[in-house]
């Protein structure tokens, strides 16, 4: 019995988490993050204030909330296993779309612009907590192929970035910069396809080649932007 009520109390408390995140970015949307008070997101919510208070102390701890909400899926399934690289890069590629596809991403990625000028810190959060993990996961997924022999990538954090970014300019930057901007299901796929073929055709071992040593790999600088 005590499991039970353990876990109706879980859901319950996940519930309200759900409902307090979606009122803050919905507020952070149309009033911005300075201009939103923490009583308006409990009002908004549905929730009183000791309840949001418990969950969220601050504003800061509710936009780490909205990144996390927002990258989520992306901690959901580990990167492919080396040893066919076409195939890894469209699970990737495929996932990421799917990723920048959802809403939540476009209104995080819109509260951080309309807010940078005053609040730099949300940017670096939503950089260090969101798109840095996720990555820095796909560049761990290129180094394993270069160590397995079947892609010679010298430079992992150039290769993941020309990746990530042949999708993101065409699936998100425009729906996120033109009202009304769609993508068809067909286009996303065809984007993605040919994303993996370019890479591919530049990083791909056809044959035997000797491995050379990989720069960009784990605690080296990174310095190029994304």
């Amino acid at each position: 019995m005590g499991r039970v009520v353990t876990t109706y109390h879980q859901r319950v408390a996940q519930e309200k988490r759900a409902l307090i995140v979606a009122a803050a970015t919905a507020l952070f949307l149309e009033l911005g993050y300075d201009r939103t008070s923490l009583a308006q997101i409990a009002e908004r919510s549905g929730v009183s204030r000791a309840t949001l208070f418990k969950q969220f102390p601050s504003k800061a701890a509710l936009f780490d909330a909205i990144v996390t909400e927002s990258w989520s899926t992306a901690d959901e399934e580990d990167p492919p296993p080396a040893g066919n690289l076409v195939d890894g890069l469209r699970a990737i590629g495929r996932r990421y779309a799917e990723l920048l596809s959802q809403p939540q991403m476009t209104d995080l990625f819109r509260i951080v612009i309309a807010e940078l000028p005053r609040f730099p810190e949300l940017a670096h959060a939503q950089f260090s907590q969101g798109k840095m993990p996720y990555f820095e996961s796909v560049r761990g997924y290129l180094l394993a192929e270069h160590e397995a022999g079947t892609a010679r990538v010298e430079d992992v954090e150039l290769a993941a970035t020309q990746f990530l970014g042949m999708i993101s300019n065409y699936v998100f930057w425009p729906t996120l910069l033109v009202p009304g901007w769609e993508v068809s299901a067909e286009r996303v796929t065809q984007v993605v396809d040919e994303a993996v073929r370019t890479i591919a055709a530049r990083y791909a071992v056809t044959g035997p080649e000797t491995s050379s040593t990989c720069t960009g790999t784990p605690g080296s600088p990174r310095t190029s932007s994304r």
